[in-house]
């Protein structure tokens, strides 16, 4: 599977190492992915999700309810 968080869409970014001689070489930026399972009482059925930290705080705060109902509303199978 990809490293890409199903509820930000949060990719890996491309940059440089920069050494003391300030020579630059590419190198990823990725982002800090987590396997996270939530019980979704709506449904009676844990769910898991492959979410980076920040979506984990948006679930918190907006609810699992809320941050599934817009993801299936763009199409996504959860």
């Amino acid at each position: 599977m990809a490293r890409v968080c199903e509820v930000t869409g949060k990719k890996p970014m491309g940059g440089h190492y920069v050494s003391h001689s300030n020579i630059k070489t590419k190198r990823r930026f990725l982002p800090n992915l987590q396997t996270k399972r939530f019980y979704f009482a709506e449904e009676d059925r844990w769910v898991t999700l492959k979410l980076s930290t920040d979506a984990i705080r948006t679930i918190n705060k907006r609810g699992l309810a809320t941050v599934i109902k817009e993801l299936r509303a763009n199409g996504n199978h959860i």
